[in-house]
């Protein structure tokens, strides 16, 4: 009996057109840490006071977890799942790239951080009861759920969890502080809204498939995963930020980010907050764009291919109906 033959890529037939257009987003924003001028924001580190400073720590080290999750597990469940050999190929450009953000906060705290400042950030986040109870729940659907519930979770993940974390530097960028660290906020921000606008495209795929019973308890499963997340991150949030007196604030935030996430797996918001209720000063950091650096001294919008903005839904809209 002869081998079934193996099938070579073929990106001149394509199933489906968002795999193309979002590889080559992702392509167009590729970037590396190593290339943003961290150490030149060490005079504002210092100017910050040491309660600033460790909970800028604990932010990077909760986020850092984040995305090792979403780089060692999250992405590789998602591909148990895949529908095309192109959504393979995009879903790799996505792993890598949650990796790159990953140690892109080592980089940061081996400019800012002492070795043992540094150790301790890490001992904090593999123990800490919150940032562990995210990521577990998260992990569990990866590996139990099944492939609505996994891009539901991932989304969730990309589009929500990271936003607590997010808050503090683009709030000093809107205050003019550590400019480089916000840069790579940035550039992290706007591969995320990329990867929770794709994969939740994806979860609307496959959720029209379902029957009007069964899209009834999925919405209602995504919901209850929502609120759960939620309270957890409203717990985190005041461990985190309680001390500066941020947390009111940051809460208004997530929950806007948690009706964007809604919004990825196209359904209606949870949460009464808008984008007019967020901090304008954090509301303009979110742009998507990022600062022009000289090309001799400090590179900047994602590795000087241009001010490539991230998909916006209207991009994805006529694809799904």
């Amino acid at each position: 009996m002869a081998n079934k033959p193996y099938i070579a890529i073929n990106w001149n037939s394509i199933e489906d057109m968002l795999d193309k257009l979002t590889w080559e987003k992702l392509t167009e924003q590729f970037w590396l840490d190593t290339r943003i001028p961290l150490s030149n924001d060490l005079d504002d580190w210092r100017t910050l006071s040491k309660p600033e400073q460790d909970m800028l720590g604990k932010v990077f080290g909760g986020l850092t977890l984040l995305d090792t999750l979403q780089s060692q597990d999250g992405i590789a469940a998602m591909k148990e799942d895949m529908r095309t050999q192109h959504e393979e190929a995009v879903l790799n450009n996505i792993q890598f790239m949650e990796s790159v953000h990953a140690k892109s906060y080592s980089s940061i705290f081996s400019t800012l951080n002492t070795k043992a400042e540094i150790e301790d950030i890490f001992n904090w986040t593999n123990s800490n009861e919150f940032i562990q109870r995210k990521a577990s729940l998260i992990n569990d659907i990866y590996k139990t759920g099944n492939q609505l519930e996994k891009k539901a979770a991932s989304v969730l993940l990309e589009s929500f969890l990271f936003y607590s974390g997010f808050y503090a530097p683009l709030w000093y960028l809107g205050n003019n502080k550590l400019p480089n660290v916000a840069e790579i906020i940035k550039l992290i921000l706007r591969d995320e809204s990329v990867h929770g606008t794709y994969i939740g495209y994806k979860f609307q795929i496959a959720f029209n498939q379902l029957s009007e019973a069964e899209q009834e308890e999925m919405k209602n499963w995504v919901y209850m995963l929502t609120y759960e997340l939620y309270n957890n991150e409203v717990k985190y949030t005041q461990y985190i930020y309680d001390e500066l007196g941020w947390t009111e604030r940051v809460k208004v935030f997530i929950r806007y980010n948690a009706n964007k996430a809604l919004q990825n797996l196209g359904f209606d918001p949870l949460f009464p907050d808008t984008a007019d209720d967020v901090n304008p000063i954090v509301m303009n950091g979110i742009s998507t764009g990022t600062s022009n650096h000289d090309f001799f001294s400090q590179v900047g919008n994602g590795y000087l291919l241009g001010a490539v903005e991230a998909m916006e839904d209207e991009d994805y809209v006529k694809w799904i109906d």
